[in-house]
């Protein structure tokens, strides 16, 4: 296969894969809440349910904080016990029992360190990279659909609709996408669904010109008027003869495409028009690394993170490009 043949490439997608299926499971990587718990002979899973302070000989009906000194304690006697994931720190847990002034430094405690809420750094980076990621694939995939149905039917009719839909595209193009995105910021209350369906407005034109200029090309073939000439359907025309081979693009471009995605997703939660305050967002730990320059640590592990997953993109990019470039002959 010629794009395993592209080492980079092809050890990048297993990295990829691999580290988006370990943010997957971030709940059991990286939590305040034990995964078990087993105390006076009965087993609790508080990541599933939630608990009271009483349940474990506590004062207070409150849910259990198990950072806790004295829950900790009462967890470690003699035949009790508790498995913690390996970063006991969920994305909003703070650390009240820091020894040091948030943002820390990265310490026993945090590893990476924390903001400037006492918040555990490396919790958000696992839960950030999480939600870059699948807003990249949703993104990514909406635009694909769209791009990819508007485009085969400019390229396959032609004629008035062709020209009605590029005279729609260019007039939608020129619509300011971040003034609206300020003005819907303020109109409705920030969510990733409300952000998602904005840059899924504008997201599908880029690919649409391919794939138009694809089945513009192909649809002159010799298989595509046989297949008319035999009373073929339009429809089974694009679906089974033309769209197939006019998919090269579109493959191609989808990691840049998400890694388009990603950084207008960091872009605008830099500028807090994102997802909703308290979202672990690497946009977010960007604009705490600016507001707190001393704390090195923020923007250095943010900046790390979001440039090896751009990199991880461009690089399986590539392959697929070189992969599927007819010109490229297999040795």
């Amino acid at each position: 296969m010629r794009f395993r043949r592209n080492r980079l490439g092809y050890w990048s997608l297993l990295l990829f894969c691999l580290l988006l299926v370990l943010s997957l499971f971030a709940e059991v990587l990286s939590n305040d809440k034990p995964l078990i718990v087993r105390y006076k002979g009965d087993l609790y899973f508080p990541l599933l349910k939630d608990y009271s302070e009483k349940t474990f000989d506590g004062d207070f009906e409150t849910p259990t904080d198990y950072l806790d000194p004295f829950i900790r304690k009462k967890l470690s006697q003699s035949g009790n016990w508790a498995i913690y994931p390996p970063n006991p720190y969920g994305p909003r847990t703070i650390n009240y029992f820091s020894k040091e002034p948030n943002p820390s430094a990265p310490c026993r405690d945090n590893l990476f360190g924390t903001d400037d809420r006492g918040r555990d750094l490396l919790a958000q980076l696992i839960y950030g990279f999480r939600l870059s990621v699948l807003f990249g694939l949703a993104l990514t995939v909406i635009g694909v659909v769209v791009g990819v149905i508007t485009g085969a039917i400019q390229g396959y009719v032609g004629g008035k609709t062709d020209l009605v839909f590029q005279r729609f595209m260019e007039v939608w193009g020129s619509m300011p996408e971040l003034y609206l995105l300020i003005i819907f910021s303020a109109i409705f209350a920030p969510s990733v669904a409300l952000l998602l369906f904005l840059l899924s407005l504008f997201g599908w034109m880029g690919l649409s010109d391919y794939v138009r200029a694809e089945f513009l090309r192909n649809r002159q073939m010799d298989y595509v008027r046989a297949a008319r000439a035999l009373g073929v359907g339009n429809l089974h025309i694009m679906w089974r003869h033309i769209l197939p081979n006019s998919l090269t693009p579109v493959v191609t471009f989808l990691p840049f495409r998400m890694s388009a995605a990603i950084l207008a997703l960091t872009s605008l939660d830099f500028l807090g028009l994102g997802v909703p305050p308290g979202t672990p967002s690497l946009g977010e730990l960007l604009s705490q690394g600016k507001a707190n320059i001393d704390a090195w640590w923020i923007s250095l592990s943010t900046f790390a993170v979001l440039v090896g997953t751009l990199l991880l993109l461009t690089f399986m990019g590539d392959a697929l490009r070189d992969a599927l470039d007819p010109r490229k002959v297999d040795q």
